[in-house]
């Protein structure tokens, strides 16, 4: 009953999360990467240069996240939010329309910065700030928009790209963005904490206090958890945006990969309601250290695998991270650090997060050109998660007691 009465009582602002983070799907790598075979062939890009190219889009498009973060707080989420899903939309144009290789950089900057850095930054920062008792459930309930996406957007378009043109369903996307921001303003006709009073509803950090985004970098726990942030954005990333390659080594159809994710989605989900409920109830520093472990398995399943049953247990490895990934780091931030200055302190986080995407597809993408299978590099690639783990878990042991 007290679920189904906060689920009531709060669902327009839910909702509004809901809706941004399923938007965000069209600057997301999983769905650039649907159309990766079609824009390497329509520019003649090797796997190298076409990661190159993302990653110089995606670089550029996290150092303005460091400034363009911070606007949240400053401007109510249904301004700023109609604004960046507007803008979203021409950018989804403009890869529909654009002729030229050397404007793919701009266009993936756009798609990057509108997308996966704006518009789901927005939705995190909004639930934070909003929710403090209820802030896991809020959090792991608005991010199921970035499921649904993953679940439902790559069986939609590949299906879609055996009968239409690569740019059309570009110009489908941005129609969908564009008709967000109706449904973003009616939600939001009433926001659940007005801007102006932010500082009256805010939550304090570590030695009770509001953390400001130069402390916040002074603070080693800061960068305890760079590592975890690059992490899974590089490597998860990487795997998504390497897809129709990674479908190529294992002999099999793209069409049979993408049947797959599903079981990720659904895993995807069921990890991100259990978190959000269990940071509730247990508090963000007893259980981040661990999140990222099953990325390890995950990643040891894809380079081993030659069935499609490991590889489905690599699927719902990769889920419980990245589940998890959709709650725990937003609601540490707030924890740790306050929610006065949630926006500036997120965006920083969200700036690496965004890099991380850029090195991951660019790296694997050059070590391929060099010879280093893909397969191989995910064997380090479960290492370097070993070791981001660690990372975390002597960082909080440190700091929790100053909470």
């Amino acid at each position: 009953m007290r679920t189904t009465h906060f689920l009531t009582s709060n669902a327009p602002w839910l909702a509004a999360g809901g809706s941004l983070t399923l938007l965000s799907s069209f600057g997301q790598t999983f769905f650039i990467s649907i159309f990766a075979a079609e824009i390497q062939s329509e520019f003649l890009l090797s796997h190298g240069e076409w990661g190159g190219i993302y990653a110089i889009g995606t670089t550029a498009s996290a150092a303005v996240m460091v400034w363009a973060g911070g606007l949240t707080d400053m401007f109510r989420v249904r301004n700023i939010g109609s604004v960046i899903l507007a803008l979203l939309a021409v950018a989804c144009l403009a890869m529909a329309l654009n002729p030229y290789v050397w404007a793919l950089p701009v266009v993936i900057f756009c798609l990057r910065i509108t997308g996966q850095g704006m518009t789901s930054h927005i939705a995190v920062v909004a639930m934070a700030r909003w929710f403090v008792a209820a802030r896991g459930k809020a959090l792991s309930i608005a991010t199921l928009g970035f499921s649904v996406g993953e679940a439902v957007l790559p069986f939609i378009f590949v299906a879609l790209l055996t009968m239409m043109d690569w740019r059309w369903l570009w110009v489908i996307a941005a129609a969908v963005a564009f008709a967000g921001i109706p449904i973003l303003i009616a939600l939001l006709k009433r926001e659940r904490t007005p801007q102006s009073m932010a500082s009256e509803n805010a939550s304090l950090g570590m030695n009770a206090r509001h953390w400001g985004r130069i402390e916040a970098l002074r603070h080693p726990l800061f960068w305890f958890m760079v590592p975890a942030i690059l992490g899974p954005s590089a490597f998860n990333t990487a795997f998504f945006f390497h897809q129709v390659y990674f479908a190529e080594l294992k002999g099999w159809e793209h069409l049979t990969l993408v049947s797959m994710f599903p079981v990720y989605t659904t895993v995807s989900i069921a990890a991100m309601i259990a978190s959000g409920w269990a940071l509730d109830k247990f508090g963000t520093p007893r259980l981040i250290p661990f999140f990222q472990l099953p990325m390890v398995a995950a990643f040891l399943c894809f380079a081993y695998a030659q069935s499609i049953a490991l590889t489905v247990v690599g699927f719902v490895m990769l889920g419980l991270t990245s589940g998890a990934n959709s709650t725990l780091p937003s609601a540490f931030w707030a924890e740790f650090y306050g929610t006065r200055y949630i926006g500036s302190i997120k965006a920083l986080a969200a700036a690496f997060m965004v890099l991380g995407s850029a090195i991951g597809p660019g790296l694997t993408g050059l070590l391929i050109d060099q010879g280093l299978g893909l397969e191989t590099q995910f064997i380090g690639v479960a290492a370097f998660f070993i070791f981001t783990s660690i990372l975390i878990w002597i960082g909080v042991r440190r700091y929790a007691r100053d909470l």
